[in-house]
């Protein structure tokens, strides 16, 4: 069997909690909304691939709710970041002084939520500094579950998807690697940790 040389991982969800469900409810009442529009959708894309930036963002959702403040606005996009438990930092940790595999974060976010952690997370600097690649959608301009993203990926590190683990909690993005030949953790964040990653996929390694 192929030796797994490179282990990706999410963010959101593998690492740091979210409310994804609590904090789109949050923002359909603050909109008066029951199902976010097109062009809602649409936007929050283009500011994940970096292709609007942060006052263009919260420009286009100002026009549309002239009665939403600035300030009710960026809570509303905030609160989906939870607490980030330091067990998951420490393992991490580990799996960096190990130097055992290459390391990668592949992520879908933006630089709200990322200043947003940089502010509340103490060790976000440590924790990114685990990783031989550190990548956000908005700096690259690719989205999970796009080929391209993955595609990049392989490209960029000159490495096979048959020798990556790929850990992520969004069935979309693990369909889309496993059809490319990666190997898959779809985690259930709510009863699955990251950190049983050697004992849960042992037949990887």
């Amino acid at each position: 069997m192929q030796k797994i040389k490179t282990l990706i991982f999410d963010f959101g969800d593998v690492f740091i909690n979210l409310d994804k469900q609590g904090a789109m409810q949050h923002a359909l009442d603050l909109f008066n909304l029951k199902t976010f529009d097109a062009d809602m959708i649409e936007t929050n894309m283009l500011y994940e691939v970096g292709k609007i930036s942060t006052s263009e963002f919260i420009a286009f959702y100002k026009s549309k709710f002239p009665n939403v403040s600035e300030t009710e606005l960026i809570n509303a996009w905030n609160c989906i970041i939870k607490d980030f438990p330091e067990h998951r930092l420490e393992f991490i940790k580990n799996l960096a002084n190990q130097k055992e595999y290459k390391l990668i974060l592949l992520s879908n976010t933006n630089d709200m939520h990322i200043d947003f952690i940089k502010k509340n997370v103490s060790f976000y600097e440590e924790f990114k500094a685990c990783f031989d690649v550190f990548y956000l959608s908005q700096e690259i301009h690719y989205r999970k579950p796009n080929t391209a993203i993955f595609e990049f990926v392989l490209k960029e590190n000159n490495i096979n998807a048959n020798e990556c683990l790929f850990v992520d909690d969004t069935k979309d993005n693990t369909n889309t690697a496993a059809n490319m030949g990666f190997h898959i953790w779809n985690i259930d964040e709510t009863k699955e940790d990251v950190v049983t990653l050697f004992e849960t996929k042992k037949e990887l390694f």
